[in-house]
C-alpha cells in the first residue's frame, strides 16, 4: 500500500517522511485516529515506504533512530510500489514487517496469536482495508466471542523481534487496536522501551483511554485527523472510479469516515429515500400492519445496509438543523433541501436532535448483532412517540 492510495493526511504523510529523513523517527509510534480515518492503512503505507529498496532511509550500517544527520539524500514522497520490497509488502508477506491484532479461541487454537490467522488478516485488509475491530472480528467468526491480544501473542512477538531481520535490516511490528492488550501488555515494556537496533514498533489505536498506561508513556503520537468531504470525494473519484455526482453523495453521508464511505461505494445505488418514505408513512400515517411489512422488509437486509439507511436518515436530518440555522448548504441536493423544511417546519431542533440519537443507538447496536425486527419495531415506536401528533408525511 502506498500513501498515493489513502484518502487525505497530506500533513501527517509529509511529517512522517521528514521524520524519516531527518534521522528523527522514534522507535515506537503511536498511529492515533477515530474509526474510518485510515490509521491502519497509514500505517502499513509507512512501513512499505521504509522497505522500499528505491528509498533507503539508511544505509545498512546506519541507526534509523537518532543517530548523527545522514549525509545528503534524495527522499521520495512515497514508496516506489513496485521494487521487490515493495510487492512483498503491498501483499502483506514481507518478512521484516510483523502484524499484530485481537484474535480468539477456535477449534484447534485455544493459544491464539496473531500468526493463526494471518491468511484471514490478509483477505480482511484486501477487501476492507478501512474496517474496524467488529469487521475483523466478525470475519474470523468470532461471533459473541472477545477478542484479544494475548500474553501468547506478546511472547510470540518479543520471539519475532528478537530475530535477526531478513531483508531490510530492520523490523517493524504493526499492532492493530492495542486497546485489547490486557495487563499481559507489560510483557512488551522492556522490548518497547529498549528495543534491538533497527526495530520499530507502531501501534494503530483509536481510543487511547483504553491503552495501558505504561505502554502509552513509551510511544510518540502520531494523531491521524478525521477527513473531511473534499478529501473523501477526491480519494473516490481518484483511487476508486467512482463518477463524481455519486462520489458526492457518498462524502457527503459518509461524513469524514473512510470505512463508511467505502462501504457505500457498494450499496449507493439502494434507494434509501424510497425505503424512508415507505418507513414514515407506515409510521405516521399507514398503521401497524404497515410497520410490521416495512420492518420485514428491512430485517431482510444485511446489518451494513441497515446501518447506511440510518446514516443516511440522520444525514438528511443534520441537513434540517443546517437548513434552520444557516439556511440551504451547497452541500444538499434538491430533495434534501425539500425534507430539511418540511421537518422544521413539523419538528423542533430539540426532537431532532433526540431522533438522531435514537438512530445513533440503534447503529450501535446493529453492529453488535441485534435481533433487527425488535431493534426497527422499538425505534419505530420511539420516532413515533417523538414526533406524534405530528401525523403528516415528511417526503412527497
Amino acid at each position: 500500500m502506498q500513501f498515493s492510495e489513502i484518502a487525505g493526511q497530506v500533513s501527517i504523510k509529509e511529517k512522517l517522511v521528514q521524520l524519516v529523513s531527518h534521522n528523527r523517527l522514534s522507535h515506537a509510534l503511536l498511529f492515533l485516529g477515530k474509526e474510518g480515518s485510515g490509521s491502519l492503512a497509514l500505517a502499513i503505507a509507512f512501513s512499505q515506504y521504509l522497505v522500499c529498496e528505491r528509498n533507503k532511509p539508511h544505509s545498512q550500517h546506519d541507526s534509523l533512530f537518532g543517530a548523527a544527520e545522514p549525509q545528503q539524500t534524495t527522499f521520495l514522497n512515497d514508496a516506489c510500489g513496485v521494487c521487490p520490497s515493495c510487492v512483498k509488502a503491498s501483499a502483506l508477506i514481507h518478512p521484516d514487517i510483523h502484524f499484530s491484532f485481537p484474535t480468539i479461541t477456535k477449534d484447534g487454537i485455544d493459544k491464539p496469536k496473531s500468526n493463526d490467522f494471518i491468511v484471514e488478516w490478509r483477505n480482511f485488509i484486501a477487501q476492507t482495508p478501512f474496517g474496524n475491530s467488529f469487521d475483523w472480528l466478525q470475519s474470523i467468526g468470532a461471533e459473541n466471542k472477545q477478542g484479544n491480544i494475548t500474553s501468547h501473542e506478546c511472547e510470540d512477538i518479543l520471539r519475532k523481534l528478537n530475530l535477526k531481520s531478513f531483508e531490510s535490516g530492520y523490523k517493524i511490528l504493526i499492532q492493530w487496536m492495542p486497546e485489547y492488550l490486557g495487563a499481559t501488555g507489560n510483557k512488551l515494556l522492556k522490548m518497547i522501551e529498549e528495543p534491538p537496533p533497527n526495530t520499530l514498533f507502531i501501534l494503530v489505536a483509536e481510543d487511547e483511554s483504553r491503552i495501558i498506561p505504561t505502554i502509552l508513556s513509551r510511544t510518540q503520537l502520531i494523531k491521524i485527523n478525521q477527513l473531511n468531504k473534499t478529501e473523501i470525494k477526491e480519494w473516490l473519484i481518484k483511487n476508486q472510479g467512482v463518477p463524481a455526482e455519486k462520489a458526492e453523495a457518498i462524502s457527503t453521508i459518509s461524513a469524514g469516515n473512510l470505512r463508511e464511505a467505502f462501504q457505500l461505494i457498494h450499496h449507493s445505488d439502494e434507494d434509501w429515500q424510497e425505503l424512508l418514505r415507505e418507513w414514515l408513512n407506515a409510521m405516521l400515517k399507514n398503521g401497524p400492519a404497515a410497520q410490521i411489512k416495512w420492518i420485514d422488509e428491512i430485517s431482510k437486509l444485511g446489518r451494513e445496509k441497515q446501518k447506511q439507511f440510518l446514516a443516511y436518515f440522520t444525514h438528511l436530518l443534520s441537513t434540517s438543523i443546517h437548513e434552520s440555522i444557516l439556511g440551504s448548504s451547497e452541500d444538499s441536493g434538491e430533495m434534501e433541501v425539500d425534507f430539511a423544511r418540511r421537518v422544521n417546519k413539523l419538528i423542533a431542533p430539540e426532537q431532532i436532535e433526540a431522533i438522531v440519537q435514537e438512530l445513533d443507538k440503534a447503529s450501535y447496536y446493529i453492529e453488535r448483532n441485534a435481533n433487527p425486527k425488535m431493534l426497527f419495531m422499538a425505534l419505530t415506536l420511539k420516532i413515533y412517540h417523538i414526533i406524534k401528533d405530528k401525523s403528516v408525511i415528511l417526503i412527497n
